[in-house]
């Protein structure tokens, strides 16, 4: 088992993700530099927050285009495990591997705080530690986390179960108060059709250890560890 984490000019969470594989998992792990176009050793590539290239253009944009992202995408369609987080799911949604886009948060404000996220759909491989419904606290660190698609793509994605997580309060429950950011249908994290790219806003790699507050991210990544191992 081997994971991949992406560095991109402006990435600034893959020292955290690299940890957490590394000192709570104890799992093969290694950086990624954007230039680089072999990916076939990896079992699991993640792209980390940041702000790739300034977030010049809008966020994500020129990442995209960066030459790992040309294998990355086969690696996708072969079925390898793919993983963004914040600026990596807008890269996502820049490359088409996942639907839909994000834009500036409703209020127009930087928010970097708590949130709880109810996990919608557990049989996935990044959420099949998770029990339905359950609640996790995981902190968000974004301006333009505001998650929008078309009335046709929300539906698909609404039917085919391909929300996540989304932003509730601590009892499951979903209100406006709940949205740090005004996503459509509290939406912070989908998957593809395939059900093996995922991308949240939420950052899980800053909550797996107790010192930082939480633990609830080691539910997601161990989620990936346990599936990953299963499948050797």
């Amino acid at each position: 088992m081997k994971f991949g984490v992406v560095v991109f000019p402006g990435t600034w969470s893959e020292v955290d993700c690299y940890t957490v594989l590394d000192e709570v998992f104890n799992v093969s792990v290694e950086y990624v530099w954007h230039k680089e176009t072999d990916l076939s050793t990896y079992d699991c590539i993640i792209l980390p927050g940041g702000f790739s290239y300034g977030d010049y253009l809008r966020c994500g944009a020129i990442a995209r285009f960066s030459p790992v992202m040309e294998s990355l995408i086969k690696f996708a369609r072969s079925g390898g495990l793919v993983f963004g987080i914040c600026n990596g799911f807008q890269i996502l949604c820049e490359a088409g591997l996942l639907p839909g886009v994000l834009v500036r948060n409703d209020h127009l404000e930087f928010r970097c705080q708590w949130t709880d996220l109810r996990v919608d759909n557990i049989s996935t491989p990044f959420s099949a530690r998770a029990n339905p419904g359950q609640v996790i606290s995981v902190p968000i660190s974004h301006g333009e986390g505001n998650y929008f698609a078309p009335h046709e793509t929300l539906r698909e994605i609404e039917n085919n179960g391909q929300v996540i997580f989304r932003y509730s309060a601590p009892n499951g429950d979903m209100a406006i108060v709940n949205n740090p950011n005004g996503s459509i249908n509290n939406i912070a994290g989908v998957i593809n059709q395939e059900g093996n790219v995922l991308g949240m806003m939420p950052h899980p790699e800053r909550c797996c250890d107790s010192l930082l507050g939480g633990t609830d991210g080691k539910l997601i990544f161990g989620s990936v560890v346990d599936y990953l191992w299963k499948k050797t």
